[in-house]
């Protein structure tokens, strides 16, 4: 076969092996149990070499757990090396520093088989939504107050499973039934992956996958570099702020730009926190590396030889290099920042390729009622079941150098907005509003994304709990190259008055939750964005007439079309 024939069966067999691992992580969201991944696809799936190296993670899925999770099953194979394992084993731990951050999230290992022989690894990583302790909120003092804390164990042996390590699963959750199921879930994912993996060995006659691997990690090394090559030297600064739990959280990093390579050095930031918002090491990486990847290398497949060029260097004591056993279960709201500081650097280097900030980490309220919540009984019968559930939502994104933010869309996490009806069917919650923000969308040449209002009670307006995880409230996202920030966030109770951005609160009989979130930056002076762009906005309902004039410096007749004469006094050019 000549060497191009060699080259293109290559590429071919690469893309049928992110297939392979999309269909991995598929099967995940249809047979998962929690609502965080069948409707939100909180997950990621993707394929090892033998030495734990990732050859290609799914399309689904979200940075935070793959890029995380490139690292995990090195951690694995310490433990129980590859000469060790047989068919039907399956591997798995929520170790937050040896997994993908906190203990929702549940990581499973298993070995690919063909021919009697040890040819890949197939990994996944889920979010669960409940694995006892206090529940998905900062307020744990250290990680074992969080929930349960599971080492790197057997869940499955030669097919059959572990009764002992479900017996304590079982035991430990809220869940138990949904809990069990989704191990059952991540399990069927790898095994997935693993059958039609061996349909590709048996169809390319594939009796490793040594050369496959050459070429895909030599050809993704081969391109990042020379992505990085393409932008200007020089060393890059740039700080984000957080909410924080008791006191804002300072993120600054120093981004160098070599010839072939891109290191941060995280010095500067917020020393750790007392509350459950630090950050293990490996996801401060993995979101360090989503935000540099999206700029400067986005068509380039993610795996092991594409991040490899992007260095951190994580000072210790740091919030984004928590040591065990600190709390980190909702290491989310500082990482989901990460790629936003990574841009501010990077605006300073190609401003032409970054977005402005977007309301980053998601508002994903965990929610609790019936006899579990304080008060929340009469007599001895609670006023509602006991139930627990979380809802996936997002704020607007920032405006890009030629186009508008997404309206309510998750970025970095790329998790999709759960269905409200998904999160109604399986408590007794009701979502009264779910819409669009107006105005939130920061003013720019390019407008940001719009935020949106939501309003929650329960069947009866009875009394619940709210595990507040939420940011942007004291910090808006701001805009860059003069455009306009994004409207805060706003966490209140209906009749106005304000809650915590973070911490357990009850939302009283009567009451409901009420939660505005962040739109995106605008990009841009907000006097150059067109008249007839702005006319639309207003039509749409997404700015108000007011905001045209005040902002945009557009004028509009009784008709809301744009009144030319008076938009040209407005803006000087008259």
């Amino acid at each position: 076969m000549s060497t191009a024939l060699a080259r293109i069966r290559l590429q071919v067999m690469w893309n049928r092996l992110i297939a392979v691992v999309e269909e991995q992580a598929q099967t995940m969201i249809r047979t998962a149990f929690s609502t965080t991944v069948r409707e939100a696809g909180d997950l990621s799936a993707g394929i090892f070499t033998l030495d734990g190296r990732m050859l290609a993670q799914a399309v689904t899925g979200t940075p935070g757990h793959v890029n995380s999770m490139s690292e995990s099953v090195g951690h694995f194979l310490r433990k129980f090396p590859a000469p060790t394992m047989r068919p039907g084993d399956h591997y798995i731990t929520n170790d937050p520093w040896l997994g993908t951050g906190h203990l929702h999230d549940l990581t499973v290992v298993t070995p690919a088989f063909h021919g009697g022989r040890l040819v890949a690894l197939f990994a996944n990583t889920a979010h669960v939504i409940d694995i006892g302790g206090l529940g998905m909120g900062p307020e744990g003092r250290s990680v074992f107050e969080e929930g349960l804390y599971i080492p790197i164990v057997k869940c499955f042996d030669a097919g059959q499973p572990n009764e002992t390590f479900f017996d304590f699963l079982r035991a430990g959750s809220r869940l138990p039934v949904e809990l069990e199921g989704d191990v059952y879930s991540l399990t069927a994912c790898n095994e997935a992956g693993a059958r039609r993996l061996g349909a590709m060995f048996d169809e390319f006659r594939l009796g490793t996958l040594d050369e496959l691997a050459d070429f895909i990690f030599t050809s993704s090394r081969r391109a990042t570099a020379a992505e990085i090559a393409r932008l200007p030297r020089g060393t890059y600064r740039a700080e984000i702020f957080s909410d924080g739990y008791d006191e804002e959280v300072r993120l600054a990093a120093a981004m160098t730009i070599g010839e072939g390579d891109i290191s941060v050095d995280f010095a500067g930031t917020s020393g750790l926190s007392p509350r459950g918002i630090n950050v293990p090491p490996a996801y401060c990486r993995a979101y360090a590396a989503f935000g540099i990847k999206v700029v400067v290398a986005p068509e380039i497949p993610n795996n092991w030889a594409s991040l490899a060029p992007l260095r951190m260097v994580i000072p210790e004591g740091s919030i984004l290099n928590a040591p065990r056993p600190y709390a980190v279960s909702v290491r989310h709201v500082i990482g989901q920042l990460l790629p936003d500081l990574m841009m501010g650097c990077l605006f300073q280097a190609v401003p032409e390729r970054v977005a402005a900030e977007g309301s980053s980490c998601l508002w994903n309220p965990p929610l609790r009622g019936g006899g579990a919540i304080s008060g929340g009984a009469r007599g001895n019968r609670p006023a509602l079941p006991d139930f627990e559930v979380i809802t996936f939502n997002s704020g607007g994104t920032g405006a890009r150098p030629a186009r508008d933010g997404l309206d309510g869309t998750a970025f970095p996490s790329g998790v999709r907005t759960m269905p409200v009806e998904a999160t109604e069917n399986v408590a007794p919650v009701v979502f009264w509003r779910k819409e669009l923000r107006p105005d939130s969308g920061g003013a720019g040449r390019m407008r940001g994304g719009l935020g949106q209002v939501m309003e929650i009670g329960t069947k009866g307006d009875q009394e619940f709990a709210c595990n507040a995880v939420f940011d942007r409230v004291a910090h808006a996202p701001r805009g860059r190259a003069g455009g306009g920030a994004g409207a805060a966030g706003v966490v209140a109770l209906s009749d106005g008055t304000l809650l915590r951005a973070k911490g357990f609160q009850i939302i009283p009989e009567g009451q409901r939750l009420v939660l505005k979130l962040p739109g995106g930056g605008g990009f841009g002076d907000p006097a150059r964005r067109a008249p007839e762009a702005v006319a639309r906005d207003v039509r749409d309902g997404v700015v108000s007439a007011a905001m045209a004039r005040a902002l945009y410096r557009v004028h509009l007749d009784a008709a809301g079309a744009v009144d030319a004469e008076a938009t040209a006094r407005l803006r000087g050019e008259a």
